[in-house]
């Protein structure tokens, strides 16, 4: 089952249609992303699946059911994008208020507290007020209080927005020991450098319609192009490569094959040892989440501010 399934959903706010018919599946146990510009209709999408906006068409449900139901809700935890917890809270309190929030006893918020602040690593700074902790920390705690109630998924609103390298890599980190413990998280964000560290799904969102999704590894992967580098100083038989049917770029001091349908790099690599060139390295080459996403904007809004398209290896043999 499913843990959420949209069905051509839809929503109209007067005359701005939102979400333009959004179809989507999350299966349990995944970190996902949906992805996209401020004002794409990730929110939205979010605020419908909790049951806090209304949908204007189509289907949407959460962990089988339809969403919206109070027993549901109960089974969900959320963190919105720019939250303000009170800075006269400490961790400690502010846990404790969400955690009554959420119907859990004294007790059993008591024995959860620890648990929650040391994966989130803020036990040391549980009894310091809010005020005093850094974005990254604020972040951090309010992943704790989405999943303190001990929920089956996770909804996280930009959760890296504003966070220095070192707290978004803390985040990161946090999310993939939440996902081992098997719960399902859906990351709404436009930093699409940072899902891709950590998502095993995305869908890019681009006003109101969903544009692609599949796993990182489909979506980016650079079908049959290869970046190679030779021994310092020896040129590259660009000709040669060329003439045995095979397109061939130089792009600073490098060479760039890229294979027709059916083409293997071996045949290259036969002919530089044939003529004894030492290759120093081969890479499969990639795109990144933002380059794809920037050819997708591009391509159904002729006319735009053009991305950059900049590859990046994935997979390197290196060959002495």
């Amino acid at each position: 089952m499913s843990v959420i399934e949209t069905k051509d959903l839809r929503k109209q706010y007067g005359s701005v249609e939102a979400l333009k018919g959004v179809t989507l599946q999350v299966e349990p146990g995944q970190i996902y992303g949906l992805l996209g510009h401020n004002g794409a209709g990730k929110s939205t999408m979010v605020k419908i699946l909790l049951g806090i906006v209304k949908k204007t068409d189509g289907d949407a449900y959460l962990l089988g059911s339809e969403v919206g139901t109070t027993d549901i809700r109960k089974k969900v935890g959320y963190l919105p994008e720019d939250h303000q917890f009170p800075g006269y809270h400490t961790g400690v309190s502010l846990l404790h208020f969400y955690g009554e929030l959420y119907g859990m006893s004294r007790p059993d918020r008591i024995k959860r507290m620890d648990e929650a602040l040391d994966i989130v690593g803020l036990k040391k700074r549980a009894k310091s007020k809010i005020k005093t902790y850094s974005k990254g920390m604020k972040q951090r705690l309010g992943i704790a209080q989405a999943f303190f109630h001990d929920p089956e998924v996770i909804f996280l609103d930009e959760p890296t927005d504003g966070v220095d390298p070192a707290g978004r890599r803390e985040i990161r980190e946090l999310l993939q020991t939440l996902k081992g413990e098997g719960r399902t998280i859906f990351v709404n964000t436009h930093l699409l450098a940072e899902v891709e560290m950590m998502a095993d799904r995305v869908a890019f969102i681009h006003q109101g319609e969903l544009v692609r999704q599949g796993t990182v590894a489909e979506i980016t992967r650079r079908a049959n192009r290869f970046e190679i580098g030779l021994e310092k100083g020896t040129p590259f038989p660009v000709q040669e490569v060329r003439d045995a049917g095979f397109k061939v770029e130089m792009a600073e001091g490098k060479a760039e094959v890229e294979l027709a349908d059916g083409q293997s790099i071996d045949p290259v690599l036969e002919m530089l040892w044939a003529n004894g060139l030492k290759l120093r390295h081969l890479v499969e080459q990639k795109l990144t989440l933002e380059d794809v996403f920037m050819k997708l904007v591009e391509g159904s809004n002729p006319g735009g501010k053009k991305g950059v398209r900049v590859a990046r290896p994935v997979a390197a043999r290196r060959i002495d």
